[in-house]
C-alpha cells in the first residue's frame, strides 16, 4: 500500500494545490508590502516626530528582531501544532500590529509594535514555504515555492504604489493600516487552507491525511482505496520531536550549517544594498534613483529572476540554481559598484535584482527539503532566524564602510563586501550542499 507521501509525490499539480498556493501567495505579497513600505515610512515619521538618525535605525532594526524570534519559535510551534495553525497566528499578530502601528501616539509604542509585526511576519514565512513544499509532488515541489516566493514581487510592487500614491496624501499611518489587512485575510484562509497532510501523517492522524490526498487524487482522476492501518504503521517513527540541539547532531549538521551559511549571507547581502543603495547613489550624484520609474522597473526586474528560477530548479537541480544565482548576484553587485552613468546603474541593478530574488526564491524553496518531516520546521525557522542577524546587521556595517573609506571610493567598497559575501555562499553550496531535485521529502534524512 502507498503511504501518504507516496500517493502525493505521484500527483500532478491539482486544483487544491494551485488554490493553496494562491492564497498562501496572497498572504506572502502582504509581507512583502509590509517591508517594502518601512523606507519610505520611516522617512516620513522621522520628519514628522523629529526623531534622529539612531532612533529611525532602531525602529528597523525592531522589525529585523522580531522576524528572528517569530521565526525561531514559529519553526519548533509549526513541527509541533501544525503549519497551518502556525502561518494563521502569525498573520493575525502580524496584522493587527500593523494596524495598530497607524494608532500609535508615541515612539516606544511604535517601537514596541514594528517588534511585534516582525514577530508575525518572520513566524509565517518558514511555515507558509513549508506548508506549500509538502503539499508539492516531488517533480514541482521546487517550483511551486519559488512561484509562492515570486508573490513577494507583487508585493514590493505594491508597496511603491502605496508609497508614491497614498503616503503624500494621508500620511505614514495609511499604510501601517493596509498592512492590517492580513489580520482579515487570516480568518478566510483558515476556512479555505487545509493542514499538510505529511504533518498530519506524522502526528499520527492518518484518517484527516488519507481524506485530503482522496480530494487531491479525485481532482486529478486517481481513485484508489489505502489502507488506514498500514499507513499508520508506516508513520509512527515520524512522531519524534527535534530539538534546537538536534539540529547540530551528526544526523543534520551537514544540513545545519549550509542553511545557516545561506540565510545569513543572503540576508546580509540583500538588505546590505537594498536598505542603502538609494542614499548611496544620491551622494553619487544620481538623482535617477530618487524616481518612483526607477524604483518600479527594480521591481518589476524581480519577476524574470523568479520565474527562470523556478524553471531551471526543476531542470537542472537546486545546488546549481543556487550556485549559479548566488554567483550571478556577486557579479551583478561588483558591476553595480563601479556603474558610472545612470544607464548602467539601472542596467546593473536590474541584474542585480534579477539574481538575487532568483536566488532567494531557490532559498525557500531548498530550505525545506533538506530535513524530514519531524525537524522540518524547526531546521527552516531556526536557519530563517539566524538569517535575520545579517538582515540587522547588514545596515549597521555599509555605512561604517562608506563612512571609513570616504565618498569618493566608499561606494565601491561597500559593493566589494557585498560580492565576497555571495561570492562566499555560492562556494559553500557548491561545496557542501547537497542536491535534493527529484528526491521525496520522506527520503531525506539530514
Amino acid at each position: 500500500m502507498l503511504n501518504i507521501a507516496s500517493r502525493i509525490d505521484r500527483l500532478p499539480n491539482t486544483r487544491m494545490l494551485w488554490k493553496i498556493l494562491l492564497l498562501i501567495g496572497i498572504g506572502w505579497a502582504f509581507d512583502a508590502m509590509d517591508q517594502g513600505m518601512v523606507a519610505g515610512v520611516m522617512a516620513s515619521i522621522g520628519k514628522d516626530w523629529a526623531l534622529t538618525t539612531a532612533q529611525l535605525g532602531l525602529l528597523g532594526s525592531a522589525g529585523m528582531v522580531g522576524m528572528a524570534l517569530g521565526a525561531a519559535l514559529s519553526g519548533m510551534a509549526a513541527d509541533r501544532w501544525g503549519r497551518r495553525t502556525v502561518i494563521m497566528w502569525t498573520l493575525i499578530i502580524f496584522g493587527i500590529a500593523s494596524g495598530l502601528a497607524g494608532f500609535a501616539v508615541n515612539y516606544p509604542m511604535l517601537l514596541v509594535l514594528r517588534f511585534l509585526t516582525g514577530f508575525g511576519l518572520g513566524g509565517e514565512l518558514p511555515a507558509a514555504s513549508t506548508l506549500v513544499s509538502e503539499f508539492s509532488p516531488v517533480k514541482t515541489r521546487g517550483r511551486n515555492v519559488i512561484l509562492l516566493e515570486s508573490f513577494w514581487a507583487f508585493g514590493w510592487i505594491a508597496a511603491a504604489l502605496v508609497a508614491y500614491l497614498l503616503i503624500p496624501v494621508y500620511g505614514w499611518r495609511v499604510a501601517f493600516w493596509v498592512g492590517a489587512i492580513p489580520a482579515f485575510f487570516a480568518a478566510y484562509l483558515r476556512k479555505s487552507v487545509p493542514e499538510s497532510p505529511r504533518y498530519l501523517e506524522s502526528v499520527g492522524k492518518i484518517e484527516q491525511a488519507d481524506a485530503l490526498v482522496g480530494m487531491m487524487e479525485k481532482e486529478a482522476g486517481i481513485a484508489e482505496k489505502h489502507d488506514h492501518g498500514s499507513m499508520g504503521e508506516q508513520s509512527l517513527g515520524s512522531k519524534i520531536r527535534v530539538s534546537f540541539l538536534d539540529l547540530w547532531s551528526k544526523k543534520y549538521i551537514r544540513s545545519t550549517v549550509v542553511l545557516w551559511v545561506i540565510w545569513f549571507g543572503i540576508n546580509f547581502g540583500y538588505y546590505g544594498f537594498v536598505l542603502w543603495t538609494p542614499t548611496l547613489l544620491v551622494d553619487k550624484g544620481f538623482a535617477l534613483v530618487n524616481s518612483f520609474k526607477f524604483t518600479l522597473i527594480m521591481c518589476l526586474a524581480q519577476l524574470p529572476g523568479y520565474f527562470s528560477a523556478a524553471y531551471l530548479v526543476e531542470r537542472i537541480g537546486r545546488k546549481r540554481v543556487l550556485s549559479v544565482y548566488f554567483l550571478g548576484t556577486a557579479a551583478a553587485a561588483w558591476l553595480f559598484g563601479h556603474a558610472a552613468s545612470p544607464g548602467y546603474v539601472l542596467a546593473y541593478g536590474c541584474l542585480l535584482y534579477f539574481f538575487s530574488l532568483g536566488a532567494w526564491g531557490c532559498v525557500y524553496a531548498y530550505t525545506p527539503e533538506v530535513y524530514p518531516t519531524a525537524a522540518r520546521g524547526t531546521g527552516s525557522g531556526w536557519a530563517a532566524a539566524f538569517g535575520r542577524i545579517g538582515a540587522f546587521t547588514a545596515p549597521f556595517i555599509v555605512p561604517v564602510i562608506y563612512n571609513f573609506y570616504g565618498k569618493e571610493v566608499g561606494y565601491a567598497y561597500v559593493f566589494v563586501m557585498l560580492t565576497a559575501v555571495f561570492a562566499l555562499v555560492a562556494l559553500v553550496v557548491a561545496i557542501l550542499g547537497k542536491e535534493t531535485m527529484g528526491k521525496s521529502l520522506e527520503e531525506i534524512s539530514g
